[in-house]
Parts: structure tokens; sequence; C-alpha cells
């Protein structure tokens, strides 16, 4: 956090340097004019589709970050649902998979979320640790009724973790598109530049308006790329869902 806002203010002074050398070492001329129709239409259309970037990369980050939210979530509960159910199969049957989906927590909590973290590639173990509490759920011939439901309801389960499972690993590749980080960097830099186009007379308006401006954007800008990595940064979908339900 500390390091994010030395940054804005960073853009923000820097930005103040150059106007006030701006001001001091180019001066304006008497053919100067203080606002001039053109450029102003420029800067403006440059402005909006500017924002226009902003709000698709925003919109984008902020959905892929939700997503995975609900999949770790949904995963989580999942897993707690079939350790309840566990307690309606056969008592050696229903043991051994409270045992074994305990573990698949325990491995998701204690290695998955480190390398997610780290932007690793997903561990293979996880999965292995599913199908064995998969192969748990398999009733025995003689199961009662009740014992059947139970091995249905918890099928289901077993389905929507791995679900939710797949989502969390696709959610954990998604990042930015270049092209709209390309987007992000050239509008930012061309809408600063764009202020210095114009004549602003007072030099103390014309270095709070760059400071604002370049403070704003480089405030953005961190934001979408604190949110670009969901299992990462400072806004990191953490595997709280898990340890609450075990």
């Amino acid at each position: 956090m500390i390091e994010s806002i030395a940054i804005v203010l960073g853009v923000a002074l820097f930005a103040a340097v150059v106007v006030l050398i701006k001001h001091r070492f180019i001066p304006m001329g008497p053919d100067d004019e203080p606002r001039e129709d053109v450029a102003e239409y420029i800067s403006m259309m440059v402005g909006v589709l500017y924002a226009l970037v902003l709000g698709l990369a925003l919109v984008t980050v902020w959905d892929t970050h939700s997503g995975a939210e609900d999949h770790v979530a949904a995963e989580a509960s999942a897993a707690h649902q079939i350790h309840l159910l566990a307690a309606g199969l056969p008592a050696a049957q229903g043991d051994r998979m409270r045992q074994e989906v305990e573990s698949y927590v325990r491995h998701v909590t204690d290695v998955e979320w480190p390398a997610l973290a780290e932007e690793a590639s997903p561990d293979p173990k996880g999965w292995q640790l599913l199908e064995q509490v998969r192969a748990s759920a398999q009733l025995p011939d003689h199961a009662t009724p009740a014992q059947q439901v139970t091995g249905q309801e918890t099928l289901a389960q077993l389905s929507t973790l791995d679900e939710a499972r797949r989502g969390r690993e696709t959610d954990a590749g998604e990042r930015l598109s270049p092209v709209i980080w390309f987007g992000l960097i050239v509008g930012g830099v061309l809408t600063i530049a764009f202020m210095f186009l114009f004549g602003v007379r007072r030099s103390f308006t014309h270095v709070v308006m760059a400071m604002g401006l370049s403070g704003l954007i480089a405030f953005t800008a961190l934001l979408i790329y604190q949110l670009d990595s969901p299992f990462g940064g400072l806004f990191a979908v953490d595997p709280s869902p898990f340890i609450r339900h075990f």
C-alpha cells in the first residue's frame, strides 16, 4: 500500500516539476492563445477515449476478481457439504471420506494458495486428492436407501467442487490483455501531455491541474494492476472460506 501511494505521489510531483520548468524556461509568447479550440477538442476526445479504456480495464479485472471469489466460496462450501454428508455413509467409508476431504483442504490452503500468490502452475496433486475423495463416495452394494440418497447428494457436491476448482484455476491464469495495457499507458501519457498544449497563465493553477490528473491516472492504473492478479497483491482472494468451514 505504501509503495502504491509513493508511486502516485511520485508521478504527480514529476508532472508538477515539468510544469514549473515549462513556466520557468519556456514562458508564453505574445502569440500564444490561452485557449485553442482545435487543441481543446482533440484533448477532450483523447480524455473521453481514455476514460473508455479505463472503464473497460476496470470492468474486466473486477469481473475476474469477483469470479475468483465466487469460485473459492463455491469450492469451500462443496467441500464442507461433502464433509457433513460423510456422516450418512457407512461408518468406515464416512471416516475415510472425512479424512480425505480434510487432506484436500489442507493441501489447497497450505500448498496451492502460496503457489497461486506467486502465479505458479496449478499443482496436479490437488486433482489426485479430489479423485481419492470421489473414489470414497462409491457406495457398496449393500447400502441402505438412505445411504444411497446420501451418496447421490455427495456425487452432486463433488461435481460442484470439481467445477469450482476448474474455475479457480482458470481465474488464476486470467490476465488483462497486453493491448489494453498498451492503451492504458499510451492513453495516460497523451492525456497528461495534452495539458501542456494550453497556455494557462497562472502556474499554480496549472500545477494543481497536472498533479491532480496525473495522480488520479496513476492511482487508477495501480488499482487495475492490483486487481489483475486475483490471488496476489493488495486485493488477493484469500482461503478464508476454507478456513471458516474447516
